[in-house]
């Protein structure tokens, strides 16, 4: 019996965003020694790496994943296709479009993109009308590259002032309808739809088939209850105060739920965690979970 495709596992470097994006304390080569002694299939990749700054190094970075036994499968980027001004929203895509061809670089065949930031005074349908005309744009150069987008439910990038336009499930269902291109699809993130003050579940059985990528996190309630969290406005004000990362298959989320849902799409992508924040044995300890589970949803021989 031939067996059916198992996702992949990747990682990403959720604990050392700071040394490598801000302050140069890791180098990319230490990040890629230390994941090496994981059971991971990939490194999931992010544009803000500091190293990343010098394109003729990219080669060296692809062998130095590759040369481990792994791949990189998915490049992070963060475009903001929201903003009012009609030029600085060409220039995002034409920075889109780069990250494509970085992306297609490293060997990846997803690239990650974002609606834009949620800024007060743009109304609902014009944000995702603005969102989904950039990623149209983009899409015939990610074809080109045999590149799948995918969007992420995304909470907010490090260097924005305002969450993710389309962090709420009804908006991110939104834009996601409006962009059925077999070129694009979903990175789901289970923790996130938390943050917006959603049902994670709830938000999977929506999206579940266009689902290509997944990021596997937790998040543990520090104070309070859910109910609490979604009376906070948007579910974003309650990020520092009352949810925090931790292990893999101890805190909110449903795995279990998840992967059933999962399964019984058909998807056989890729998983990157999203963990490690507590220390590198945590990390171990939600790499093995994650095994045990795919092994469980995705047996061999079936």
């Amino acid at each position: 019996m031939t067996a059916s495709p198992r996702p992949r596992l990747a990682a990403f470097p959720k604990a050392y965003m700071q040394a490598l994006c801000r302050d140069g304390s890791m180098r990319l080569a230490e990040w890629i020694e230390l994941a090496a002694t994981l059971d991971l299939d990939g490194l999931e990749w992010y544009a803000g790496f500091l190293e990343m700054a010098d394109a003729a190094r990219w080669p060296e970075f692809r062998r130095m994943v590759e040369e481990r036994g792994m791949t990189i499968p998915m490049f992070c980027c963060s475009p903001d296709f929201t903003h009012p001004d009609a030029g600085f929203r060409r220039a995002q895509i034409e920075r889109q479009i780069q990250w494509i061809d970085t992306a297609h670089a490293l060997g990846a065949s997803f690239c990650r993109v974002l609606s834009g930031q949620r800024r007060p005074e743009l109304p609902e349908a014009a944000g995702l009308d603005l969102a989904a005309d950039c990623i149209r744009a983009c899409l015939p150069h990610a074809r080109s590259r045999g590149m799948t987008l995918v969007l992420e439910n995304h909470y907010k990038d490090d260097f924005w002032d305002y969450p993710e336009f389309a962090q709420r499930r009804d908006a991110f269902v939104g834009l996601v309808e409006r962009i059925p291109d077999a070129g694009f699809g979903v990175n789901y993130d289970p923790s996130n739809a938390y943050l917006a003050g959603d049902d994670p579940l709830d938000l999977l059985r929506r999206v579940s088939h266009r689902v290509v990528t997944m990021h596997a996190s937790d998040r543990f309630l520090i104070e309070g209850t859910l109910d609490d969290l979604r009376r906070e406005e948007g579910g974003s004000q309650g990020y520092a105060r009352r949810l925090r990362h931790g292990e893999i298959g101890k805190g909110l989320n449903d795995y279990d739920a998840i992967f059933t849902e999962l399964r019984a799409r058909g998807f056989a992508g890729w998983i990157s965690i999203e963990d490690g924040v507590d220390g590198f044995e945590q990390l171990q300890r939600s790499v093995a979970f994650l095994r045990g589970k795919i092994a469980e949803y995705w047996p061999a021989g079936v």
